[in-house]
């Protein structure tokens, strides 16, 4: 018994021995397929190839380094790569700007990715608090490391709802009732602005980095206190001077915003309806294209916004506050998003005696028109210009 009880215990040994040694080199084998800093993005790259072992063991040996962020400051840093750009090449640039601390370790780590030829060339912004694996991530998905939305001026909010749900920012719809409100955020440039108003003519145009999951607050307060930051000093005293509250202001702005596509016209153009609005001035109603196509909303059989109606009839038959060729004076609140090219054009006008303006040529190509300070005036240039 005793030699048969210690011959099993040898079996018992040799078999535990064995079997370790097959998990170990299974180990060595088949690496975690989703380790902490080889891979770039957990899941989305293929398992490391055999030949690749010492690269991916030289990495995981510096994995501190590679998801530890150089700096806790979450500011911007653009960043280029250019088309032919080495990983080397790209790993110095980034050292350089103080993103890595280690070109080397960098250009290891994308080369273990098969990512050292397959670098998306363009213009980034990185922000400074990001590990080396995600600043690689970024380069290699051909994207910022933050959300950007891009406003141009003159579209009205439910454009920029569109923008933000295409553009997978955030929920276009969510926005919209949001903005609709006008309640989400409080700011000192809407002190002027009248109760139970949203936030049209306020969402200012500009480029904006977003942070991850953003909300609509996040935006808006963004355009607002970009809006603060871009106007002279002396905006209010600005808006006095013309006889107008800061609603006012960009109420007039936004359509000035939709008339003019010329910079030099703006002022021009704001100056007819100013001179306008002043009491006596015998025309005391705009008549703003822009006012009706706002009114009119999205065009049912193109699906776009601002549709042109087809003829005059179009514009005395719709009853709407923002018709301005129904209603005299300003329209409630503004149409559309103003720049700040159009905001001064309202706030220093040129000083003209102009009451009407029409295109230059028909179907406005070019952009350019023709001023009048009288209906007679006027008439003769729109049948010299347009040919009626």
């Amino acid at each position: 018994m005793g030699r048969f009880f210690r011959e099993s215990i040898k079996i018992i040994f040799i078999l535990i021995g064995t079997l370790a040694v097959l998990l170990l080199f299974a180990g060595v084998l088949n690496a975690p397929a989703r380790p902490d800093a080889a891979l770039l993005i957990d899941g989305r790259n293929a398992r490391p190839p055999f030949e690749a072992r010492v690269l991916y063991n030289d990495l995981q040996a510096r994995a501190d380094e590679i998801n530890t962020p150089l700096s806790g400051d979450p500011g911007l840093v653009s960043f280029t790569v250019e088309a032919g750009d080495h990983a080397l090449t790209v790993a110095q640039k980034l050292q350089a700007a103080g993103l890595i601390n280690d070109a080397e370790l960098f250009a290891q780590l994308l080369r273990y990715n098969g990512l050292d030829r397959r670098l998306q060339a363009g213009d980034y912004q990185l922000r400074r608090n990001m590990t080396m694996r995600q600043v690689g991530a970024a380069l290699h998905f051909g994207r910022s490391a933050q959300l950007v939305a891009t406003v141009p001026p003159g579209w009205r909010m439910e454009q920029l709802a569109d923008y933000l749900t295409a553009a997978e920012i955030m929920d276009g719809n969510q926005f919209l009732r949001q903005a609709r409100q006008g309640t989400v955020v409080i700011h000192p440039l809407l002190a002027e602005r009248p109760a139970g108003l949203s936030y049209e003519g306020y969402l200012f145009p500009g480029t904006y980095p977003l942070p991850d999951q953003p909300t609509p607050a996040d935006l808006i307060g963004r355009m607002l206190n970009n809006m603060a930051q871009q106007l002279p000093p002396e905006a209010g005293s600005l808006a006095g001077q013309q006889g107008l509250t800061w609603h006012q202001v960009l109420t007039l702005a936004s359509i000035v915003e939709r008339e003019a596509v010329l910079a030099g016209e703006r002022p021009l153009i704001a100056s007819v309806y100013l001179n306008r609005l002043k009491p006596g001035s015998g025309a005391p109603y705009l008549q703003a294209d822009p006012t009706v196509q706002y009114a009119l909303g999205r065009d049912r059989s193109s699906g776009q916004w601002w549709a042109v109606p087809a003829d005059l009839e179009d514009y005395v038959s719709l009853d709407s506050p923002y018709n301005t060729y129904l209603y005299p004076g300003l329209p409630p609140g503004p149409i559309a998003s103003p720049g700040i090219g159009s905001i001064m054009a309202v706030l220093q006008p040129a000083e003209t005696d102009y009451l009407f303006f029409v295109c230059r040529r028909p179907g406005c190509e070019g952009s350019e028109h023709v001023f009048a300070a009288t209906y007679q005036q006027h008439l003769q240039n729109v049948q010299l210009y347009r040919g009626e």
